[in-house]
C-alpha cells in the first residue's frame, strides 16, 4: 500500500493555545508528504482573517501545498472574488469550493445572497475566472441533506465538474458500503474525477452525533454500542477510535482506494497512526548540498 496518497484538513485556531496545537499537528504530519492540506472557512466568512493567516503560515513556514476552503454564504460575488485574489497573491493554487451552511446554522433553509454565488458550481466557475485554480468540491455518499434525491445530488456534482472541479472529497462516513454504492452511482452517471473518501476518526462521540445529524451521515449501531458510556473515559475512547478508523481505512484500501482525506480536527495522533497503519511513512528530509572548502573560506 505504499502508493497511497493522503491529505489533511485543519481549521483556523481561535486562541494562542489552539494555534500551538495546530502547528504541532502540521509539523508532525508534514513529513508524510501529503498531496495537500486544506484549511476550512467559517460560515459567512466568520474565520476569514484567521483562515488567511493560517493558509499564509502553512505556505511560508511548512512549505506544504494548501487548498483553501471558500463558501458562498453571506457574501457578494465581488467579495468572494476579492478573497480569491488574496489567496492567489499568497501563493494558493487550490480551492475547495463549497456552498456552505446557512448563516443561521445547519437545519435552517439556505437562501443565496442576493448578489452572491448561488452554489458551489457557480463558485467554481467564478474561481476559474479569477485564476487557474485547481478546484476540489464536496460530495455526499448518503446525499446532501438539501438534495431532494440521489439523482439530483449527482446532477449538482456534474454541474460542479462542468464548472471546473477536478476532485470530489466526501463528507465523512462510517459505512464503507455507502461510499462504494455512491461511487457506482456517480461512475454510472459519467463522473470520472477522483472521489476521495473523507475520514473522520471519532474523537468526541457526542459531538460527532450532532455533526452527523446535521449532515445526514449514518452512524451504525455498532459504533453507538462501542462508544456507549465512554464519555468520561478518554483513553479507552481513543483506543477504540483508532481501531475503528484503522479497520475502515484498511478495508477501503483493500478495495482499491488510493487517496484518503483526513479530517484531523487539528490533532495529529489519530491521523498519523492511521497513515502508519496504511503504510504511509515519513519521507527523508532532503540533505543540504555539501559545501566545498573554497566556498566555506
Amino acid at each position: 500500500m505504499t502508493d497511497l496518497h493522503v491529505s489533511f484538513e485543519f481549521f483556523p485556531p481561535k486562541t494562542e493555545a489552539m494555534q500551538g496545537k495546530l502547528w504541532a499537528a502540521v509539523e508532525k504530519l508534514k513529513p508524510l508528504a501529503p498531496d495537500f492540506v486544506s484549511v476550512t472557512y467559517g460560515a459567512g466568512g466568520s474565520t476569514r482573517e484567521r483562515t488567511h493567516d493560517t493558509v499564509a503560515r502553512i505556505i511560508k513556514e511548512a512549505g506544504l501545498p494548501v487548498a483553501a476552503h471558500l463558501t458562498c454564504v453571506a457574501a457578494t460575488k465581488a467579495e468572494v472574488d476579492a478573497v480569491l485574489r488574496e489567496y492567489w497573491a499568497q501563493g494558493v493554487r487550490h480551492i475547495v469550493a463549497l456552498r456552505g451552511d446557512p448563516p443561521g446554522g445547519p437545519g435552517e433553509r439556505y437562501i443565496p445572497h442576493p448578489g452572491g454565488y448561488a452554489n458551489a458550481a457557480e463558485l467554481a466557475s467564478g474561481a476559474r475566472k479569477v485564476g487557474a485554480f485547481e478546484i476540489s468540491v464536496g460530495c455526499y455518499p448518503e446525499k446532501h441533506p438539501d438534495s431532494p434525491s440521489h439523482a439530483a445530488d449527482i446532477d449538482m456534482l456534474k454541474r460542479k465538474i462542468d464548472a471546473g472541479a477536478t476532485r470530489g472529497i466526501t463528507q465523512f462516513f462510517y459505512d464503507n458500503d455507502a461510499y462504494f454504492r455512491y461511487l457506482d452511482r456517480v461512475r454510472a452517471a459519467g463522473v470520472a474525477i477522483p472521489i476521495v473518501p473523507g475520514i473522520m476518526p471519532v474523537t468526541n462521540f457526542a459531538g460527532l452525533r450532532k455533526m452527523a445529524d446535521t449532515c445526514g451521515t449514518t452512524i451504525p449501531g455498532r459504533l453507538v454500542k462501542l462508544f456507549q458510556n465512554l464519555d468520561d473515559d478518554p483513553s479507552t475512547r481513543l483506543l477504540i477510535a483508532a481501531t475503528v478508523a484503522a479497520e475502515q481505512c484498511l478495508a477501503l484500501a483493500e478495495q482499491g482506494v488510493k487517496h484518503f482525506h483526513f479530517y484531523t480536527l487539528n490533532r495529529d495522533d489519530l491521523a498519523y497512526a492511521l497513515c502508519m497503519m496504511l503504510g504511509v511513512r515519513p519521507k527523508p528530509a532532503a540533505k543540504a548540498p555539501a559545501q566545498s572548502a573554497g566556498a566555506a573560506a
